[in-house]
């Protein structure tokens, strides 16, 4: 058995795919399969096309409800239940934020007043999004709301990528999209997936590693965008509630049983901070964290072991 290898751009992102196979011709007709479905779901969920579903959502806010996909009304669904159980820190509805009003780059270099801050997030509450089970039909509530899938999308086309991967017969392998990845099986010589969780201060080096196998890792970090204002460093994430970017964490990993709820996660862990964070996952079974804040102390979750 040999381990196969590709990397390619999907979803603006770089995805990279493992399979363990009997031979280099084998792994790459295997991991077409997983290249393509996320291609399929990318096409499904993208909000970069006229004719995806999400714009057609998302054009008929405020005016009526619009029958989608199965698939789609699913992921819709889950990610309505994250909502609510993180209180509305995840939102698919975060799509609604004024991309105008915040630009991360050198020209931001003060806060804004606090009332336009709270107007810049106005649209987004996923308690807007509608749903009927019955019909198979999502309604956004008002005119100029929109969705995205940017914070379970990625997860979501890793999940599906392992599942067709392993019908396709790879029963040892990753599915990696930057920064969510899901593992199963193990290497060759027998032992689990080794992966390495990122140094927000230094993009290619790791401060620890982790063994898993059949669990999921995604990682958020403020290190590929944020803003300094007064010596003090701001993520790009915006906080939905007060409008403003969130402080104090640099990177959360999250390691649970699927990439999709992974990846969820990690944004509301980022907004709620560390103690509030940690206190959340510590109530919920089978999902760890690993949080890295400002000043780069490391805090994790119970249960979690990191070497």
């Amino acid at each position: 058995m040999i381990l196969v290898k590709v990397q390619t751009k999907l979803m603006g992102n770089i995805f990279e795919f493992c399979a363990l196979s009997e031979n280099e011709k084998v792994g790459n007709e295997q991991i077409a399969c997983g290249v393509n479905e996320v291609k399929r779901i990318e096409k499904l969920f993208t909000t970069f096309s006229d004719d995806s579903v999400t714009n057609e959502v998302n054009k008929q806010a405020g005016i009526r409800p619009v029958t989608v996909p199965d698939e789609f009304y699913n992921l819709v669904f889950r990610a309505q239940k994250i909502s609510s159980l993180t209180q509305g820190y995840f939102d698919l509805s975060y799509g609604s934020l004024d991309k105008d009003f915040w630009n991360f780059n050198k020209s931001l270099t003060h806060l804004p007043d606090k009332h336009e801050a709270k107007k810049s997030v106005h649209l987004i509450d996923y308690r807007n999004i509608v749903l009927d089970s019955e019909s198979k039909t999502v309604y956004l509530k008002n005119k100029g709301m929109r969705i995205g899938f940017g914070g379970i999308g990625k997860g979501y086309a890793a999940d599906c990528a392992k599942r067709v991967m392993m019908q396709a017969g790879v029963e040892n392998g990753i599915v990696s999209a930057a920064g969510d990845l899901n593992a199963w099986g193990y290497q060759e010589d027998g032992s689990p997936w080794t992966v390495g969780i990122a140094n927000p201060n230094l993009k290619q080096s790791y401060f620890s590693t982790l063994n898993i196998t059949n669990k999921s890792v995604a990682t958020s970090g403020n290190y590929e965008k944020y803003a300094v204002i007064n010596n003090q460093l701001y993520s790009h994430t915006i906080n939905p509630r007060t409008g403003y970017p969130i402080r104090g964490i640099k990177s959360v990993t999250v390691i649970t049983t699927n990439a999709e709820l992974a990846d969820a996660m990690a944004t509301p862990i980022s907004i709620m901070g560390v103690v509030e964070g940690l206190n959340f996952i510590n109530q919920i079974n089978g999902i760890e964290c690993i949080l890295v804040d400002d000043a780069n102390k490391l805090y994790v979750s119970n249960n979690i072991k990191i070497n």
